[in-house]
């Protein structure tokens, strides 16, 4: 093997560079378009401020990309990090979990894509990011990975070996149900609201607006087909946000690992390793329960709490039943149930009872600054109200011998599935009201980044004892 030292793709410069400048976007238009006639002041020194970081970057992302090398050795991979401090990460490719690859559109114009490889601890460089590298060589990378793992699995055991299999591809069907059901086509209008907002900031449009709004009031037969026409054109956006995104989207999976990759101009895809999973979670708003769809995401040990995680999600606009029988064929180990066990009924006066927060504060900050409107506290209680009962409604559990279910929300529902093993930590709390009424609430840890943690609130305390009983692997207890 080639232990040489290798450098990423030059294009990683200009990558950076245009990154750079994205940065200091407000700034530019802020010093040199909006203030492009002031010579004097504080601005003309932020603007030498400015030029001088604008040089400093432009020195050292060069000598970055220079010093920054890594290599693949028989054993681990190495990676040669810092400009004036020197950094030396080494890696063995047994830590090496899962990976991310993403391509956006200029990747795909240079022939580069970034490759990330995830170990599994939760610390925060567990993560080793290859940020441009040509397609090839993230192939060679990952053939390299999977291939040291794979012999040394082949070592500790014999496994049948069961090819890629693809379990769901979408369809234009299915860009156009998730347009529709994200909502992403009203996105256009808080866009505009935002662009109005800043330019009103600088420019005094205010007056115009009211010149425009009053000559279409008083032509109400040009106002209907403009809105129709705006309607028609923010669905268009909305679904072209959405194929561009959700577009392509493909879960396949064999015996060790569930692939998922989407996106159109900006492709990702990612692995997850199916000894790592520690628990699944089904998620489903108001208009998904009407539409019977349902969010099923795959929670990993290891895994980075951020915006690329989504793509852990099992798509998340399939139907209820294909959603649940997609998560059975992946992780057969996991199997999701319907029947759960629901709170006894006098929890529902203790969730009544309990102080309304926002009527209090709704009432005191009208009665201070809007005395007139006092009567939005009415509905301000009635939401709150409705709240609760939805949220009593969905509530609820279930306990088998290796696994634990619970299910939370009101607006929005989301039920967690994992087993006993994968459990952390558990840990019971009683506040003065639930001792009342006999009730306690449940939580319970799994190893993820950040811990996620699993609430069960205002359930007997019996439950509360069977669940320690059934945590610790007591088997004479009965099922909650």
């Amino acid at each position: 093997m080639n232990h040489s030292k290798k450098r990423q793709h030059p294009a990683w410069i200009l990558i950076e560079i245009v990154s750079f400048i994205k940065s200091l976007l407000f700034i530019i238009i802020f010093l040199f378009i909006l203030n492009a006639g002031t010579e004097t002041g504080w601005v003309v020194w932020a603007r030498y401020a400015f030029w001088a970081v604008v040089a400093w970057a432009l020195i050292y992302i060069p000598l970055k990309w220079y010093s920054n090398t890594y290599e693949l050795n028989e054993e681990a991979i190495v990676l040669h990090e810092g400009v004036l401090v020197k950094k030396l990460r080494t890696t063995t490719y047994e830590r090496i979990q899962d990976h991310h690859i993403q391509t956006n559109f200029i990747h795909k114009l240079l022939g580069l894509t970034t490759i990330k490889l995830e170990t599994g601890t939760t610390d925060d460089e567990s993560t080793l990011i290859f940020e441009a590298v040509s397609s090839e060589e993230a192939d060679r990378i990952l053939d390299l990975v999977y291939r040291k793992n794979s012999n040394r699995l082949d070592e500790a055991k014999e496994e049948e070996v069961v090819e890629k299999q693809i379990y769901f591809r979408s369809t234009q069907k299915d860009n156009l149900k998730a347009a529709l059901t994200s909502f992403s086509f009203l996105a256009i209008f808080p866009l505009l609201a935002a662009v109005y907002s800043n330019i009103d900031d600088f420019f005094n449009v205010e007056e115009s607006t009211k010149a425009v709004f009053t000559y279409f009031m008083n032509h109400l037969g040009l106002l209907v087909p403009l809105i129709i026409i705006a309607l028609l054109l923010s669905f268009g956006i909305g679904y072209i946000q959405t194929v561009i995104k959700y577009g392509n989207y493909e879960i396949a999976g064999d015996n060790q690992r569930i692939y998922i990759s989407k996106g159109v101009l900006n492709r990702n895809t990612f692995s997850i390793q199916k000894s790592r999973v520690q628990a699944i979670t089904i998620k489903q708003s108001l208009i998904k329960r009407l539409l019977g769809m349902a969010e099923v995401k795959v929670v990993s040990a290891g895994q980075t709490e951020s915006s690329e995680q989504e793509i852990s999600s099992l798509y998340p606009f399939l139907p209820k039943h294909e959603a649940y029988s997609l998560t059975n064929e992946l992780l057969p180990d996991y199997h999701i149930e319907e029947e759960m066990t629901h709170l006894p009924k006098h929890v529902l006066w203790l969730r009544l009872i309990r102080p309304y927060y926002w009527t209090i504060a709704a009432l005191i900050g009208l009665f201070l600054f809007k005395k007139d409107w006092i009567w939005l506290a009415i509905g301000v209680f009635v939401i709150e109200l409705i709240l609760r009962l939805l949220n009593y409604k969905f509530t609820s559990y279930l306990q088998t011998d290796a696994f634990i279910q619970v299910r939370n929300g009101g607006l929005i529902t989301e039920t967690f599935l994992t087993k006993r093993k994968n459990i952390q930590q558990t840990v019971s709390k009683y506040s003065w009201l639930q001792r009342k009424f006999n009730v306690a609430t449940l939580e319970f840890t799994n190893r993820s980044k950040p811990v996620v943690i699993t609430s069960l609130p205002d359930v007997p305390k019996e439950v509360v004892v069977e669940f320690h009983e059934w945590y610790k692997g007591s088997e004479n207890i009965k099922r909650l």
